[in-house]
């Protein structure tokens, strides 16, 4: 029934989109030359209906660390399909739900001990802010600038990136932000004894920002001494994609709190989890009345865990996370190299197989630039994304709305090859880019646009 209903339809992709669903984002991807008409994915490539070949430096947005449609989680789910199990029984449990829980656990430090199991991201994050209010009997939050946890209204009330959160309040109240990396600030915050729990993740998704040395670690210490639950958003730094099975583990961190989502299915289902401490699930579910204070229709579902079972098997069978950590060195040593080629480039940094490219007005000065970035704060970053998908067959995106910054989430299941591609590739683009007159052009663009 699908095949013949998409052998019927195909090509109409876009306009049905945009009939029924959202055609001002319709309208963005064909401004940039975006809307291809895809045929199939495998692995870190994507095949358009011409047969042509792209890079995916984009991931799912970090969902498909395990590769695009990898077979062996496939298998697991029609496995799981043919055995018709007796899954989301509500008024009691399946095995599954409990199996890839035993799995977490081993994986993480013993202070974790406990998993609810959500359908995303920004649902795990929900969890932390509810749960963690109930267990400390405060009310207060603190995150970080320039955070991104999800765009519910919780997680956006934690976020702190104003580009999406105006237009959407008032916000809920008890909520504040601290500058990322800045433990005296934090201790300001915390000193008041009311605070939750403090919510940060470990790398920040949307420009890559790493942690100063000793921050992660200052700020895990800051919490213990002021009664504040320590949680760490993992819902894009998790399972393999800095080189660690999580971030945390770079730091030697023991958190109260951590979200877990997007690859943990391989990309196949929604998927997400909360993994809290002994204290917090006490703190929260302490009486028989009390069992079913927090929890989510679907999320348990057997197709879920099964393939959240095949897709932590599948890291270790095909070594993922050693992989994610050779091939992110492979990929800072490739472009690094890049800076003093180019000057718009101002810095290149990631962690493992999480990667950005921060780029600035030259040294020497430019007009061109500086008008460019009055009209919109980053749009070079677009500059050198588009010509990278056009030309080059590779998909990236623009991460940061106040600083134009290049993000790479690749598949981990990427060659040394595909990364020297590229590094090619973007030194193509950026020798292009780069020059005064097609700046200049954008700028006027842009202009124009407004």
């Amino acid at each position: 029934m699908i095949r013949e209903l998409l052998d019927a339809r195909a090509g109409e992709d876009y306009d049905l989109y945009a009939r029924g669903i959202n055609p001002q984002f319709m309208r963005v991807l064909k401004t940039i030359g975006f809307d291809r008409v895809w045929a199939r994915a495998e692995g870190q490539y994507l095949y358009d209906s011409e047969g042509n070949r792209f890079l995916d430096m984009l991931g799912g947005f970090g969902m498909f660390n395990a590769g695009r449609n990898n077979p062996r989680i496939r298998e697991a789910l029609m496995e799981t399909l043919e055995l018709e199990t007796p899954g989301s029984v509500q008024l009691g449990v399946s095995l599954l739900p409990g199996l890839l829980a035993e799995e977490l656990l081993k994986r993480t430090p013993a202070r974790l001990a406990r998993v609810l199991f959500t359908s995303s991201g920004t649902e795990a994050v929900e969890a932390a802010l509810k749960l963690g209010r109930a267990a400390t009997g405060r009310t207060r939050v603190v995150s970080t600038e320039q955070s991104f946890h999800g765009l519910t209204l919780g997680a956006l009330s934690a976020g702190g990136d104003r580009h999406f959160v105006e237009r959407f309040g008032p916000l809920l109240p008890g909520f504040s932000q601290v500058p990322f990396g800045d433990l005296e600030a934090l201790e300001v915050a915390l000193r008041t004894e009311d605070v939750a729990l403090f919510l940060v993740e470990p790398v920040q998704g949307k420009g890559v920002n790493l942690p100063p040395a000793g921050y992660l670690e200052g700020a895990q210490e800051l919490c213990r001494s002021c009664g504040t639950l320590f949680a760490v958003d993992e819902v894009q730094t998790g399972f393999a994609r800095t080189g660690k099975l999580f971030a945390y583990e770079h730091w030697g961190l023991e958190p109260d709190l951590v979200t877990v989502a997007k690859s943990l299915s391989g990309g196949y289902i929604p998927v997400g989890g909360l993994l809290m401490s002994q204290p917090v699930y006490d703190g929260v579910f302490d009486s028989l009345e009390h069992s079913v204070s927090h929890g989510s229709t679907f999320a348990p579902n057997d197709l879920a865990m099964a393939a959240g079972l095949a897709t932590l098997r599948e890291l270790d069978d095909a070594g993922l996370v050693e992989r994610s950590a050779r091939l992110g060195a492979r990929l800072l040593e490739l472009t690094r190299a890049l800076t003093d080629e180019h000057e718009v480039v101002r810095e290149v940094r990631g962690l493992g197989l999480m990667w950005a490219m921060e780029f600035g007005e030259p040294e020497s000065g430019s007009v061109a630039w500086r008008l460019m970035e009055r009209m919109q704060s980053g749009l070079f970053a677009q500059l050198v994304v588009v010509p990278l998908f056009t030309k080059h067959r590779v998909l990236s995106q623009v991460a940061g709305h106040d600083l134009p910054v290049l993000k790479g989430l690749p598949p981990l299941v990427v060659t040394e090859q595909d990364l020297e591609e590229f590094a090619g590739a973007l030194d193509d683009v950026l020798a292009k880019a780069g020059r005064p007159t097609r700046v200049a052009g954008l700028a006027l663009r842009a202009a124009r646009a407004r």
